[in-house]
């Protein structure tokens, strides 16, 4: 019987010049022996998880943290016992890597990672690093505002966002369809992955990068709406819509709100504290929404999110 408290574990990704990253490989006789994982290990009763990975990076790699951030915490069941795999990018640190618990070393890019055997809780890890850390959802435009559209979303793909849902609800199928191609020139040309919002079969049909769903469009769904290669997104409001986008096989979710809108201050909001709550069983990344701008993403981040997911405060 696996124990009724999770084990903690800590785990650093560690990113080189070249964009690969670094891995470990389980030695024989131990759990998942042979599979290649994020370097880490146990955290000791009372531990801080930054400190937990601090000593087992010391011990394992003879490295020292500098700054490190935390990208997703993964709850796991195993069977045979219950983890919960908190994980953590590591930007800057002293020392050369080297093995000194006889463990294997490797080097792999992000790219590769899809053909390493992996334990399957670090395989949420390397979606966070995949995905972007700003996902703008656009603001609604009139129909005919094509251009005006257009251009602010070139502005925005060159002021740091890395995800566009592209949301103009009000428009017929064939406007949408043409702004979106003209969309995805500009974000293939900046590197920004663009999405639709809700309508998975047009999105396919115009080799978008995915889609967007809405809560009431999710909750339709009873399998994921496009194949693997396409992202898909789910939009949530509590930990039953999380559930729901992760049996969807979605590859991350955005939840709000954080905050309550500036004209309607005692509406619902979660807060951080709710955040935090709502994702500690979430296993896929997920953004934090809700009235945020650019400065919450330091603090987004540090709740556990992905990022952040804005419509105006990002445009």
């Amino acid at each position: 019987m696996p124990s009724a408290t999770p084990l903690a574990v800590v785990a650093g990704v560690i990113l080189d010049a070249q964009g690969r990253v670094l891995l470990a490989q389980r030695p024989p006789g131990r759990h998942l022996a042979g599979a290649w994982e994020f370097p880490g290990g146990k955290s000791e009763p009372g531990e801080v998880p930054v400190d937990a990975l601090a000593r087992e990076l010391r011990e394992e790699l003879g490295i020292v943290i500098e700054s490190a951030r935390p990208l997703i915490r993964v709850p796991h069941d195993y069977g045979d016992k219950r983890i919960v795999l908190d994980v953590w990018r590591v930007s800057a640190w002293s020392g050369r890597p080297e093995a000194r618990e006889g463990q294997r070393l490797a080097w792999a890019l992000l790219a590769d990672l899809d053909r390493v055997s992996m334990p399957a809780a670090d395989r949420p890890a390397v979606l966070a690093l995949r995905l972007p850390s700003r996902f703008l959802i656009t603001p609604e435009f009139e129909q005919g505002r094509s251009d005006a559209l257009l251009a602010d979303i070139e502005r925005a793909c060159t002021r740091g966002v890395g995800m566009i849902a592209l949301d103009q609800p009000g428009w017929p199928r064939s406007a949408l369809a043409a702004v979106a191609r003209h969309a995805h020139a500009i974000c293939q040309a900046n590197g920004v992955q663009l999405l639709l919002a809700d309508d998975a079969q047009l999105a396919a049909i115009l080799g978008l990068d995915g889609v967007y769903l809405s809560p009431s469009v999710a909750a339709s769904c009873a399998c994921r709406p496009l194949p693997e290669g396409f992202r898909i997104g789910v939009a949530c409001h509590d930990a039953t819509q999380l559930d729901h986008a992760t049996s969807l096989g979605a590859d991350f979710a955005t939840l709000g709100p954080i905050y309550a809108p500036a004209d309607a201050p005692m509406a619902d909001a979660m807060g951080w504290e709710g955040f935090e709550a709502r994702i500690s069983a979430a296993t896929l990344p997920v953004y934090a929404c809700g009235n945020l701008e650019s400065d919450d993403l330091d603090t987004a981040q540090m709740a556990g999110a992905q990022g952040i997911a804005a419509s105006h405060g990002l445009w």
